[in-house]
């Protein structure tokens, strides 16, 4: 089966909201990362924050409910929840930098069998400069990737070593795509679970480096 974009981006967030817990402080980068925030398990108690300024993030609002005074670093609408709060960006990235951030999930358009991971430069087109993602890499307890698996074209974005300009080097803990949820170790990557539709065969062919497998094989990642 040939998942459309939007069910492409729907499996990768539910699979991670799957690690959201109770009394976490998650951070969530631009792009498939924000997606998250509608898929926060009933009635935990996760307080995601935004780097512009805001703890208390809810999920997307509906069109009835937009208010255009808030909005998220990607510059979207978004809502609050109950209890929610606004500051400078400075008190934010000195919640970024404390280390008091559990989880950020980020976008990547690299990441290699290190963990080390290019996100914010494409060579030839216009830089708009990396943003926070250099400080969610060094201050976060753990680093999760939201991103497809291949590039358009068809190319692996998991690479044996990065080519694009870094965010930040052997930062990544896990990585999660359509095709499965990989585990960045001393070893190598571990192929931790793997999507229902696909072979491991398939997953192999659109990742650079040799994927490593757990004691048993890799469980099935839940739809």
């Amino acid at each position: 089966m040939t998942l459309t974009e939007e069910q492409k981006r729907e499996r990768i967030v539910r699979r991670i909201a799957r690690e959201l817990r109770d009394g976490f402080y998650v951070n969530l980068g631009i792009g498939i990362p924000t997606l998250v925030a509608n898929y926060v398990p009933k009635g935990m108690d996760v307080i995601l924050q935004s780097e512009n300024g805001m703890l208390g993030v809810g999920p997307y609002p509906l069109e009835s409910e937009v208010d255009p005074d808030l909005i998220n670093a990607g510059k979207e609408t978004i809502s609050e929840i109950p209890g929610c709060c606004y500051f400078s960006s400075a008190d934010s990235f000195a919640m970024i930098r404390g280390g008091h951030i559990d989880l950020t999930v980020l976008g990547a358009l690299q990441v290699d069998e290190k963990g080390t991971l290019a996100n914010w430069a494409v060579p030839g087109k216009m830089l708009k400069g990396m943003g926070g993602a250099m400080d969610l890499v060094a201050g976060a307890k753990r680093v999760f990737v939201a991103m497809e698996h291949a590039t358009k074209d068809g190319k692996p974005k998991i690479l044996k070593k990065c080519t694009l300009p870094l965010t930040g080097v052997e930062v990544v803990d896990y990585i999660v795509t359509e095709l499965g949820m990989m585990e960045i170790t001393a070893e190598g990557i571990v192929l931790r679970e793997i999507a229902a539709d696909v072979s491991l065969e398939q997953v192999q062919a659109l990742t650079e480096p040799k994927l490593l497998l757990p004691q048993g094989g890799p469980v099935r990642m839940a739809s």
